[in-house]
């Protein structure tokens, strides 16, 4: 019973010291709990912090603080990594009444986790940017095209990468009001966020799907263009493998 009970009152002040908890000296571990409570807090709270940059400038502050708050007592650590911790915070903005008019905080939360797992994710040996041998992708037509784990790509219907430029850089322009796709690629320790161009996002998740290339190009739609998107990947070393179709 302990141990449950310690569990639980660890992450709501609200509770009670649990019962037959005791200090070294043997007497009622009232004041050393709630200090050890407040230390598990406030070491989530700044796990959080680094884990959602974007986030927590966009809140501000204070604000951030009370959200995180409320989202470590319901969601307590499954790992003992602080790196993992907050996997399901975008998902938790998202139900928050209180932020309803901030539609697109969630998106960003996905952002800031998709640029955590972007650095955390295995490394992938690409390809030589000689196999690829013409820059239209003639070559390519029969292809699928691996990407690396660290190439993560989020769709959204807010402008999430001018947000993140809004929230991290002075003097940043105001978002535009428009639908934005990025690919987040990690050619050496740091990952960077890349706006794509209209089509870029149904092109890039149709080869993440294991799509052909002639079959993502359909998926992009008329006009686009695959060289720009082609020498991202290549840049951001996000091609691990050109594979025949039928294997």
């Amino acid at each position: 019973m302990i141990p449950r009970a310690f569990h639980a009152a660890l992450l709501d002040p609200a509770r009670p010291v649990p019962e037959g908890l005791t200090d070294g000296a043997g007497a009622p571990a009232g004041r050393r709990f709630a200090v050890y409570r407040n230390n598990v807090a406030v070491s989530l709270t700044e796990a959080l912090e680094t884990g959602f940059p974007v986030v927590r400038a966009l809140l501000g502050e204070g604000n951030f603080a009370r959200v995180a708050g409320l989202f470590l007592r319901r969601h307590p650590p499954e790992s003992p990594l602080m790196m993992r911790y907050g996997a399901a915070f975008p998902a938790f903005l998202a139900g928050l009444e209180a932020l309803e008019g901030m539609g697109y905080l969630p998106d960003c939360g996905r952002l800031d986790l998709a640029m955590r797992r972007s650095y955390h994710a295995a490394d992938a040996r690409p390809v030589d940017a000689a196999e690829l041998m013409t820059p239209d992708g003639t070559a390519l037509a029969g292809l699928r095209i691996a990407l690396a784990p660290a190439a993560i790509l989020l769709r959204s219907p807010w402008p999430i990468h001018a947000l993140r430029r809004l929230a991290l850089e002075p003097g940043a322009p105001p978002p535009p009001a428009e639908a934005q796709d990025v690919l987040i690629l990690r050619p050496d320790y740091d990952p960077a966020p890349h706006l794509l161009p209209p089509g870029g996002g149904a092109f890039v998740a149709a080869l993440r799907d294991g799509k052909d290339f002639g079959t993502a190009l359909d998926r992009a739609g008329d006009g686009f263009d695959p060289a720009a998107c082609l020498s991202l990947l290549l840049a951001g070393r996000a091609i691990t493998a050109l594979i025949p179709k039928d294997r």
